[in-house]
């Protein structure tokens, strides 16, 4: 999966109804991951972690606590293609999802869910980026 097929997924679970907290997104992502095959749903994961990686960066979590700066991230992928990239674009954008508090902690989960519903088993999921809060070093540099 690259990034357009990743971007592509994400605008078709969408139902363009209002979902702040992504819940109904990560519902049908994890719907659609869960029919397989599961290169799929790693290949997903890693894409998921790659753009959640990408907003690991000062200007956007200085102050923010490591949850909230997590499920923020996953917010403004659960957004789209669009948003995320005039976030990273502008970061004043960023603003209204810390300060609203508009989470999407659901889709850091669709990965593991549509694993265990393909495999039955739990995942050890270890992809090449990491997504955890303040794991970007680069990001976080003076």
């Amino acid at each position: 999966m690259n990034e357009d097929s990743f971007w592509r997924l994400i605008e078709d679970c969408g139902d363009g109804a209002p979902d702040p907290e992504a819940d109904r997104l990560a519902l049908a992502l994890t719907a659609r991951l869960s029919a397989g095959p599961l290169a799929t749903v790693v290949a997903f994961a890693e894409q998921l972690a790659r753009m959640l990686c990408r907003l690991d960066r000062r200007e956007f979590g200085d102050g923010l606590s490591g949850d909230q700066f997590l499920y923020t991230r996953a917010a403004v992928v659960a957004a789209g293609r669009e948003e995320y990239g005039a976030v990273l674009q502008d970061p004043a954008r960023f603003v209204s999802y810390a300060t609203g508090l508009v989470w999407a902690e659901s889709l850091l989960y669709v990965p593991d869910r549509a694993y265990r519903h393909l495999t039955g088993k739990e995942w050890d999921r270890r992809t090449r980026y990491d997504y955890e809060s303040l794991s970007n070093i680069e990001g976080w540099r003076d």
